[in-house]
């Protein structure tokens, strides 16, 4: 099959990026942990990007490693494919936050490609072209506390139209990139009809960051990782006022919309979490080569065999089963792909919890501190079974998609729509 050639540009693109891993992101990870662990919300300036993080962003513009996730746009040219991007992505997801350096971070990507596909020519001029430069960044506000958002049907945001503006009150959280100084602008999601049918009552609505009414309660952490400078936010909306132009795609089009923006988000999700667990095995192998108990080196021992085999196993397995769907969402659409989507969400981020949590217990004591990264990483791949939508949506999805393809179920099988990020 096609989807196991990988392209020349590819190729080329990724020895160039493990080089500038190499050379700018892996010697910078702890001054970068510094930077960001010194950052306090309730400070008068609040989070702000980090230094070295900045500044790296400019080496890897002038390096060409700059929005390579966007395909099929004019104003991103450099951009891939996804199956073509999805490698690159997994190289960058071997550090969480590398993937900003090269304008490739979520909840960006995501909302950079919705208002590509989506938003009007006057709005992708003022929001979508400061993101694609790297200058502004923007988060993607879905979840509800009020709500089992596993089901964006259960959406509770109103969005209601007053003239030649929409007003919006509601209140989300876990939105990513909210708490930072640097986002300007949030994609929010939310009721304009609550009468229409079940899946045209949604809408998204690009809403600038300052605008009146719209007010950041706190940041939500993860297993106490508060994922400063960017944070998970609780974020108030009380009649906040935009004008109606500021609609994506039309009343009742929210669904549509967030079908074509999860897709994509899902392999990069996926990918990333490859590149994780790819770190923490060879983490894994090099702490087991360097210590001994028992009178032998821990590398020798046939429990840590099991665990090193079974690790390998399971990535291979997941990265092949994520480029499969990556080939399909470009050859025949995410509509078509959307099992090989649902299993991969199910599968990546299952898999880099499993052989993270072998390389904690490898590192014993050392595991659960911050030393080495690996509880941060096993914070954020945890997350990611809830984010995209939870493992049990997705098996759900899966579940009634194989009944229909034997016949045994009618009624068509939507993508689900869950929190995404």
């Amino acid at each position: 099959m096609s989807f196991f050639i990988e392209s020349e540009r590819t190729r080329e693109l990724r020895q160039r990026l493990l080089a500038f891993m190499d050379q700018h992101i892996y010697p910078n990870e702890a001054q970068v942990a510094q930077e960001a662990a010194a950052q306090r919300w309730d400070s008068p300036e609040g989070w702000t990007a980090c230094p070295t993080v900045a500044r790296l962003k400019g080496l890897a513009r002038e390096a060409g490693l700059w929005n390579l996730f966007l395909p099929h746009s004019a104003r991103a040219p450099e951009g891939l494919s996804n199956f073509d991007y999805a490698p690159l992505c997994e190289v960058m997801g071997r550090v969480h936050w590398s993937s900003e350096v090269f304008n490739c971070s979520a909840p960006d990507t995501g909302n950079m490609e919705t208002l590509e596909r989506y938003a009007s020519e006057e709005l992708k001029d003022r929001w979508l072209e400061p993101l694609l430069r790297g200058e502004i960044r923007s988060a993607f506000l879905m979840t509800e506390p009020a709500v089992a958002s596993s089901d964006a049907t259960n959406i509770q945001c109103e969005i209601r139209r007053d003239g030649d503006h929409f007003v919006i009150n509601g209140r989300k959280w876990w939105s990513t990139g909210a708490g930072s100084r640097h986002c300007q602008v949030f994609i929010v999601m939310g009721k304009t009809d609550p009468e229409a049918l079940r899946h045209a009552q949604q809408s998204m609505v690009v809403v600038p960051a300052d605008t009146p009414g719209v007010k950041l309660l706190r940041p939500v952490p993860v297993f106490g990782y508060n994922h400063a400078p960017h944070g998970h936010m609780e974020v108030l909306l009380e009649n906040v006022r935009v004008p109606a132009d500021h609609i994506l795609l039309g009343e009742g089009r929210g669904f549509e919309i967030a079908q074509g923006r999860l897709g994509p988000g899902r392999i990069h999700h996926c990918m990333r979490s490859i590149g994780a667990a790819e770190r923490a095995l060879e983490m894994m192998c090099q702490r087991l080569a360097a210590r001994t108990a028992f009178g032998q080196a821990l590398s020798e021992q046939g429990v840590w065999h099991e665990r090193i085999a079974e690790s390998r196993c399971l990535i291979e397995q997941a990265r092949l089963l994520t480029l499969k769907a990556a080939w399909m969402m470009d050859t025949v659409g995410n509509k078509a792909a959307q099992a090989e989507i649902a299993m991969i969400k199910v599968v990546a981020p299952s898999m880099a919890c499993k052989v993270i949590d072998w390389a904690i217990q490898a590192h014993g004591g050392a595991g659960v501190s911050d030393d080495f990264g690996l509880a941060y990483s096993y914070a954020d791949q945890r997350t990611l079974r809830l984010a995209d939508g939870p493992d049990e949506v997705h098996r759900q999805s899966l579940a009634k998609l194989e009944l229909a393809r034997l016949g045994l179920r009618r009624k068509p099988v939507e993508q689900p729509v869950t929190r995404g990020c």
